[in-house]
């Protein structure tokens, strides 16, 4: 009862220094308000704009097909949002922009250490004594750099899949049903959850299969949690089963990797990671878990480890499916079958952090067993996880980057709002060498914007204003006509950069656009973060340059003459 009692107090101190290191970790965000740092690609330059944006509409329970004016000329309709039951947006709704970006990062990293600890607790190890094992793996997998406005889309995986396994075994625990319920209004479906939840199918299968047992409770309780995701996502439904014009993504042409490109992607992927579920593992967890894994086979203990194996052989295989999506060989086929072209289902690979903690722990399992030497390696080795992640904090990874409140620079903008002086609904913009999103966020209307989902025609008719650019880079050329989802005013001298600081030196000697389809479509301003110099040769004249202490940019007004 003693040594019972003193491992369990261990645990608790444990857990309690986790929750401590989640809590400094987080704590920037609620401290620094708006002058914090966060990411920009996919974040900065979309969804934090889009949530403000969303909010200031008034179009937040607007119907499915209902036109969105700020944006497009309003040929972006609401179903190109997010729902309004996502937790980030009803975050975003409730607080100031920077409480609600922290509450969503403590709630997602608490949950994500809780999700991980119990399903290592009880599913992966089972040793008593391995406390720290469980505790170290769950706050490192908590730390993971994860994409922010997915929220639990990946990291509160391993949550789900503690409840579906305690269903499966039969428990009747209300918790369970709890989790299932919650956790979609706190990820993504199309982002996460659907390459998890098609996965516990399979895993259904496979029991059925293997046991001659048919688990309606387990069945019912993974078609119960995918019924609550497509109310949630109701406008995705709707926009994917009704009638609708051809969109962007019925153009998108992602598979044209040759069989090198497709095995480099393999070993890319493997090793480093997607940007959007970054594991951070290449330096400490993938060399100790081929290391564990090399001891294994060596003394010929697959059989007694065959979870440590199976999650190996699928971590390979998620890298596999990954980069052979974009191999070249499967465009034929994605040119008959249309779902294949709009939906990425690539994204198996979010399965991987999950895999790999997984593997991380039960490498430190495996070594801490090997005796004293071991156990010193398994704690060093939790201490290094623990370091190689603190650069990837947003304040240290992020810090030459602008701050929230530079980035959407509201004290410049309201100036530039000012000088124009017309009500912003009456003219169009569009941005240079800067994300479109910005100006949207200080309420101009624009023609341009990053989105995943718009009318073809649309992408087409923006393209004439752009299409001299284009014409001097195939790689821009490609980048908009393959996928589209950057509907910017791309500049071949500029490239695929729209960061350019009040700092930078960049201008731009020949810029050609076609400003006759610009003025067409409502175009009267361009906002730009460069000079340009031969502004008059494109019938557009300097109004002002606009600099601010607060703002990242310095600004320079055209007006479409």
């Amino acid at each position: 009862m003693g040594i019972g009692r003193g491992l369990q107090n261990k645990e608790r101190l444990y857990m309690l220094i986790a929750i401590l290191i989640i809590l400094i970790w987080v704590a920037p965000y609620f401290i620094l308000g708006q002058d914090a740092h966060v990411r920009v690609h996919d974040n900065l330059d979309s969804n934090l704009g889009w949530y403000k944006v969303l909010k200031e509409s008034g179009q937040l329970f607007a119907p499915i097909d209902a036109p969105f004016q700020q944006i497009f000329n309003g040929e972006m309709t609401r179903d190109a949002f997010y729902s309004q039951f996502n937790g980030m947006i009803i975050l975003f709704s409730l607080l100031t922009p920077m409480i609600a970006y922290g509450v969503s990062q403590l709630i997602t990293r608490v949950l994500a250490f809780i999700g991980m600890y119990l399903l290592l607790k009880k599913y992966v190890i089972k040793e008593r004594p391995l406390g720290l094992i469980q505790v170290g793996a769950a706050l490192t997998f908590a730390l993971t750099p994860y994409w922010p406005s997915g929220m639990l889309s990946i990291l509160g995986m391993p949550l789900a899949l503690w409840a579906f396994l305690n269903i499966r075994n039969g428990e009747k625990s209300w918790v369970n049903y709890v989790i299932l319920t919650i956790l979609p209004f706190l990820s993504s479906f199309v982002l996460g959850f659907f390459f998890f939840l098609s996965g516990m199918g399979i895993f259904w299968l496979v029991d059925i299969i293997r046991t001659k047992k048919w688990n309606l409770k387990f069945f019912f309780s993974i078609a119960y949690m995918t019924v609550i995701y497509l109310l949630i996502d109701y406008r995705l439904v709707a926009s994917m089963l009704l009638p609708h014009e051809p969109t962007n993504r019925d153009a998108f042409y992602e598979s044209k990797n040759s069989l090198i490109e497709t095995f480099t992607l393999i070993l890319k992927n493997y090793v480093f990671s997607h940007n959007q579920d970054r594991t951070v593992s290449e330096l400490i967890i993938l060399p100790l878990t081929i290391v564990t894994l090399v001891i294994i086979l060596a003394k010929k203990q697959w059989k007694k480890e065959k979870l440590f194996i199976g999650l190996h052989i699928l971590n390979l295989l998620l890298s596999i499916w990954y980069a052979f999506w974009f191999y070249e060989g499967w465009q034929p086929l994605k040119d008959r079958v249309g779902l294949l072209t709009s939906f990425n289902f690539a994204r198996y690979h979010y399965l991987r952090p999950l895999v790999i903690y997984a593997l991380f722990a039960l490498s430190l399992r495996y070594i801490w067993q090997l005796g004293k030497w071991g156990k010193s390696v398994a704690i060093i080795c939790i201490i290094a996880q623990i370091y190689v992640l603190i650069p990837y904090n947003e304040q240290i990874a992020y810090k030459n980057q602008p701050s929230y409140r530079q980035y959407f620079a509201e004290e410049q903008f309201n100036e530039i709002k000012k000088f124009i002086g017309k009500p912003v609904e009456k003219y169009r913009v569009v941005s240079i060498g800067m994300h479109p999103d910005i100006a949207q966020y200080n309420g101009f209307y624009t023609l341009d914007s990053y989105s995943n989902l718009y009318p073809l025609s649309y992408k087409e008719e923006f393209r004439k204003i752009i299409a001299p650019e284009l014409s001097k880079s195939k790689y821009l050329a490609d980048y908009y006509d393959h996928w589209g989802g950057r509907v910017y005013v791309f500049v071949d001298e500029l490239g695929k950069h729209y960061m350019f600081s009040k700092n930078s030196s960049m201008k731009i000697t020949n810029l050609q656009l076609n400003i006759k389809q610009l003025k067409q479509m409502g175009g009267e301003y361009i906002i730009s973060a460069v000079p340009i110099l031969n502004a008059e040769e494109n019938k557009l004249s300097l109004q002002k340059v606009f600099e601010s202490n607060t703002s990242y940019w310095k600004i320079y007004l055209y007006h479409v003459k």
